[in-house]
């Protein structure tokens, strides 16, 4: 089975919201409502894509021809790519009820790991959710990163009690889903956190702590302030997603503010190694890739799963090759051309 005939396949087994496009856009599913397109007005998830082309590599073959390696330590892990699956949930609603939260985890937490990167996971009213994802991860050595909604103070201690009884990697908050209706609903109120709040909750965390949904230098130093041990650069979880800026486009003020305080991962609109490239010479040390892996699942299970990682990974070598980077850290903000 190649790529192509996994997102054959896939058009088989979802929809009506996702189209399996050979290059998740956002343009084909954009303002679709559930679904994996945009909020209105339906442009965001395709203008992060549209930035990340407009980021072009400087190519410099006059080098070693050693093979590049694509390793990356994090936490004191090393993994064999800077490539993480991004948090997903609701799939039934989404995309198809061909799987569910719990099946989808369960295919793609182990084959990440397998691939060298890793799953971030997804959180959701049913607390099977978070539960599950944690016995598959605890499978594979506790690799993997359960995100849990900025839900009340009380309710995010409740689901750090069973992350740190279990011995997981990282945790992390996608603070950036604060104005979701069924967080506003709640007594006491979820939704936004202080940085207090947020000192407190990453003190009770027994492992390192990731806040997702950063987008701006103050909202890094922020969460530094905090006690963050990394952040993701992502503008996936508001109603204003429409309105803001692509992640490209502020990754490197933000990189600029808080290199070497913390990690710094992006998410949204990479959608090739090539990108992953690009994001890395902006100031990233990591990738999260999200809505690509549901088709890859839908149409090929863990092999699927395995062909895209391997696409990626393929790519970014390629890319290093062609512009003298003959690791990670050699990538260098001049390897690359933003286009004004």
């Amino acid at each position: 089975m190649n790529y192509n005939e996994v997102l054959e396949k896939a058009r088989g087994n979802i929809g009506p919201y996702c189209k399996a496009c050979p290059v998740c856009n956002g343009k084909a599913c954009g303002n679709t409502m559930p679904g994996p397109g945009s909020k209105n007005p339906g442009n965001g998830a395709a203008r992060n894509f549209d930035a990340w082309q407009k980021v072009y590599v400087n190519m410099d073959t006059i080098n070693s021809h050693d093979v590049p390696t694509t390793d990356f330590t994090m936490f004191g892990h090393t993994f064999g790519l800077p490539i993480f699956t991004a948090p997903i949930g609701a799939l039934p609603m989404h995309y198809s009820d061909a799987y569910d939260d719990f099946a989808y985890n369960d295919i793609l937490i182990p084959t990440a790991v397998e691939c060298g990167g890793m799953s971030f996971t997804g959180d959701g009213v049913d607390p099977e959710i978070m539960k599950r994802a944690v016995a598959a991860m605890n499978k594979v050595g506790g690799v993997g990163v359960p995100t849990i909604k900025p839900w009340n103070v009380e309710a995010v201690m409740a689901k750090l009690d069973i992350l740190n009884e279990n011995n997981i990697f990282a945790a992390a908050m996608d603070i950036d889903g604060a104005g979701l209706p069924f967080l506003k609903a709640m007594n006491p109120n979820a939704g936004s956190k202080t940085v207090e709040e947020l000192r407190e909750i990453i003190s009770y965390a027994k492992m390192p702590f990731i806040i997702k949904g950063i987008m701006t230098p103050r909202a890094a130093e922020k969460a530094v302030e905090a006690g963050a041990a990394g952040i993701v650069v992502s503008n996936h979880g508001g109603r204003v997603l429409g309105q803001t800026r692509a992640t490209a486009g502020v990754l490197p003020d933000i990189a600029r503010a808080v290199k070497g305080k913390c990690v710094i991962l992006v998410d949204g609109g990479i959608r090739s190694g090539v990108d992953v490239f690009k994001a890395i010479a902006l100031g990233a040390d990591a990738v999260l890739i999200g809505r690509p892996f549901v088709p890859a699942v839908y149409g090929g299970e863990a092999e699927g799963a395995k062909l895209l990682f391997d696409k990626y990974k393929a790519e970014l070598i390629d890319t290093m090759t062609m512009c003298g980077a003959h690791s990670l850290a050699e990538i260098s903000p001049d390897m690359v051309y933003v286009e004004k």
